[in-house]
């Protein structure tokens, strides 16, 4: 009874528009106080200890470095090295999008943030190229889920930040999964294009176009580079090494691209409060709620049902993808994450799954809600570039959530794909 009330309720007020961070505490108080002797002032408690985190400055210090790598000319550089490597093949403007956002999320770690950069440069270039308005808005909405999966990525921070996991190894997990969503959708871009009859973006591969390429897009390629090899070569943590990439996006912005304005920093700013105030607020309410849930022993008894419904870990597994997906349709990912996690990682770690493969599998399913209606952030973000309607866009995104639902499934039925790179740090 007291899980049936608690979860009804949460989601009555959010299927009401409440706010979320609002509906996970109305929630949490109400289940306390009907069904808890806790007392109340646990909640304002743990709200504080959740936010009084070093490894939660990372969050708003990369959404902050990925716009601000948005307005410096990065975007469009990255797209000029993309086209020299891909454009030669059939439908090139598609493998140059993926390919952009490839790079882009190795900046951003944001899956919005990647559609924009990328899609406003790609999109009316598509559009002119006659590959179609549609099929363009929703190449550039799915790519752009590989945001939050290529390292750095906002959500592996937030997963560490609730599990204790390790953030740099999460971000590690998620090196050759995000690379092999970018390869399922070049592929199915490429049979589409082929049937299409969409032309190439450049006529020929050429290495000396590639070096021209480099040299013009290389302060642009070498943030991954510092951001990364930051982090593993032991100069700074994550948390550091989104500070540094701040402050070198406002070197390039300011003083070698020489694009970035006082209205893009300032827009810049407004844009980074706006997301880490609201994830802040989430973060806050939804830590009161997973204690609450652990003193309750609610996700013990969620995983004895889950259990009871087959002892099979292939099937468990299955159940919680199809939960995953369906909620990703409703619900934002960060919020999803802080919601689910506490449930869910009790269940998979009884059947030895580790910890940052959960934290892997379950970032994936989530950002297919990127491109799933109704929630879909990234299907609006690309209809505000694109100007084609949301439904539309929808549609046509329905054969690339297919590659990455395969790529979904191979990634959780095989960790060898996301743990290979981790175990050559444990």
């Amino acid at each position: 009874m007291d899980i049936a009330i608690l979860f009804l309720l949460m989601g009555g007020l959010m299927v009401l528009s409440v706010p979320i961070g609002i509906s996970i505490g109305i929630a949490t108080v109400t289940s306390m106080m009907l069904f808890s002797n806790v007392p109340l002032v646990l909640i304002p408690q743990y709200c504080f200890t959740a936010i009084d985190s070093f490894p939660l400055l990372a969050i708003p210090y990369f959404t902050l470095a990925g716009n601000l790598m948005g307005g410096s000319g990065i975007s469009k550089r990255i797209v000029h090295f993309a086209e020299s490597l891909v454009g030669f093949i059939t439908g090139g403007l598609a493998m140059v999008t993926v390919t952009a956002c490839m790079f882009f999320a190795a900046i951003s770690g944001s899956g919005p943030a990647t559609v924009s950069a990328i899609g406003s440069f790609m999109i009316p270039q598509m559009k002119e190229k006659n590959y179609g308005g549609p099929f363009a808005a929703a190449l550039t909405a799915t790519a752009g889920s590989i945001g939050i999966i290529i390292p750095p990525s906002i959500p592996f921070v937030l997963y560490g930040v609730i599990t204790g996991a390790s953030v740099s190894e999460m971000f590690l997990s998620g090196i050759i999964p995000g690379i092999m969503i970018g390869i399922a959708l070049m592929i199915t871009s490429y049979f589409i294009a082929k049937k299409r009859n969409y032309p190439v973006a450049i006529e020929r591969f050429s290495f000396t176009g590639v070096l021209k390429s480099l040299r013009y897009s290389i302060w642009a390629l070498l943030v991954p580079v510092i951001i990364m090899g930051g982090i593993y070569g032991g100069i700074f943590t994550p948390t550091e090494a989104a500070v540094a990439g701040v402050m070198y996006a406002l070197f390039i912005g300011i003083f070698v691209h020489k694009e970035l304005t006082m209205a893009g920093f300032v827009k810049a700013l407004r844009e980074t409060i706006t997301v880490n105030g609201a994830a802040t607020f989430i973060l806050g309410l939804s830590m009161s709620f997973a204690t609450y849930l652990t003193i309750e022993q609610i996700p013990m008894r969620i995983g004895e049902w889950i259990v009871s419904v087959s002892d099979s870990k292939y099937v468990v597994l299955l159940l919680i993808l199809g939960f995953l997906l369906i909620v990703g349709c409703f619900i934002d990912n960060l919020s999803s994450m802080i919601i689910l996690t506490p449930i869910f990682l009790p269940v998979v770690q009884r059947y030895g799954i580790d910890t940052i493969h959960f934290g892997l599998f379950m970032t994936i399913a989530l950002a297919i809600g990127f491109v799933t209606p109704p929630f879909g952030s990234n299907l609006f973000v690309a209809s505000t570039v694109s100007r084609e309607k949301i439904d539309v866009i929808a549609a046509n995104a329905m054969i690339f959530v297919g590659a990455m639902l395969v790529v979904l499934l191979i990634v959780t039925f095989f960790p060898w794909f996301s743990m290979v790179l981790v175990n050559t740090i444990r």
